[in-house]
């Protein structure tokens, strides 16, 4: 069977691509690019079934539908929308195996339903079954049914390829993952499955789920001494240091493990905390009462601090600015007053309609 929308450069590039696939054998490629064939070729079946199957006249559709619904005509149109123009890996596949896709749909599928299996397993095998790898499909670690004893992935996992080490997650590590990793205690282990969780935070390595099961501790966390009552990882306050790790105007902050540096309230020069009330001493434009660091009012003070004539204090937080006084404007750094223009009176005159003039205009009146 020919397969349409294929030109000459297309044909020699596939065959080019094919020589170098006896070459290489199996790929990464492989199996990825038959699942996707095959999806696409399952998607196409549905979308020609809703195309040519959507009612209509039942005597035609006995008479037609029932050749179409396993012709050649159906499966170039199924077989047109496998793959892109681009997509060379795909084309080279089914140009490559047109006859087995052929077979299936005419003869197998009655007997095989299952496309891909029959196809990219069985056939053509460039897959595996799920839970198995390599030329031969070897079962992975852990069995097939549960790759990686269910804690990790299987290296070529249904695949041709791979050599079926474990990639564990996070919680486990070994061979087989059935060991649990820095930072993860065992709750149940045997010889099959393993239950790993997460250590206290003040633990890097543990044998239990509180910070008194610690092995050892992580950064930030300290082994209690032996006058203490319980042997712990504990807290190191990293703000009761002598030397403080936070830079001027900011404050100390301890957390779980660690510390953070958070900005000083705007009235505080240094601080112990955010708020006004908690200020060492007080930034320039602020005074200390009663503990709490306050706006001075510099506009209140007994020496001026707008010295300008006709100028006006006015008081901000933390500071002052001097403007000119209501009438005034700023003029070469002097307040100078606003000159309002004076109308004369020939001015006035001009603005004065006369009531006999008003009397000589007509009203208006709509047409």
């Amino acid at each position: 069977m020919g397969w349409s929308s294929k030109n000459f450069h297309c044909f020699l590039l596939l065959v080019l691509l094919l020589l170098c696939r006896l070459s290489s054998g199996y790929d990464k490629l492989s199996c990825p690019t038959c699942k996707k064939i095959t999806r696409n070729f399952l998607k196409g079946v549905e979308d020609t079934s809703r195309k040519n199957f959507g009612g209509g006249n039942t005597d035609w559709e006995e008479r037609y539908l029932s050749k179409y619904e396993f012709s050649e005509t159906r499966l170039v149109e199924i077989v047109e929308s496998l793959c892109e123009n681009s997509e060379f890996e795909c084309n080279l596949m089914v140009e490559t195996h047109e006859e087995y896709i052929e077979r299936w749909w005419f003869t197998m599928q009655k007997d095989h339903p299952n496309f891909f299996l029959w196809f990219c397993v069985d056939t053509i095998k460039v897959c595996c079954p799920a839970g198995t790898f390599g030329v031969d499909c070897v079962g992975c670690i852990g069995g097939a049914d549960r790759p990686c004893n269910g804690h990790g992935s299987c290296d070529g996992d249904g695949t041709r390829t791979g050599d079926g080490s474990c990639s564990c997650t996070k919680e486990y590590k070994g061979e087989e993952c059935l060991d649990c990793a820095a930072g993860y205690y065992s709750e149940f282990q045997n010889e099959t499955d393993s239950l790993c969780a997460a250590c206290h935070p003040a633990c890097k390595m543990c044998s239990g789920p509180s910070n008194k099961n610690c092995t050892e501790c992580v950064t930030g966390w300290v082994e209690a001494g032996p006058d203490d009552d319980e042997h712990a990882c504990v807290d190191v306050d990293e703000c009761a240091a002598e030397t403080l790790p936070c830079k001027q105007h900011e404050y100390c902050s301890n957390t779980e493990g660690s510390y953070s540096c958070e900005a000083c309230h705007a009235a505080c020069d240094a601080c112990t905390g955010g708020g006004p009330e908690e200020c060492i001493n007080c930034t320039t434009g602020y005074t200390m009462e009663e503990q709490k660091c306050i706006d001075i009012n510099e506009c209140s003070l007994p020496d001026k601090v707008c010295t300008r004539e006709n100028e006006d204090c006015v008081n901000t937080e933390g500071s002052f600015k001097c403007v000119c006084t209501e009438g005034y404007e700023d003029q070469d750094g002097a307040c100078v007053e606003i000159k309002v223009p004076v109308q004369t009176k020939d001015s006035e005159e001009q603005n004065v309609v006369e009531p006999e003039a008003l009397a000589d205009v007509a009203p208006h009146e709509d047409l």
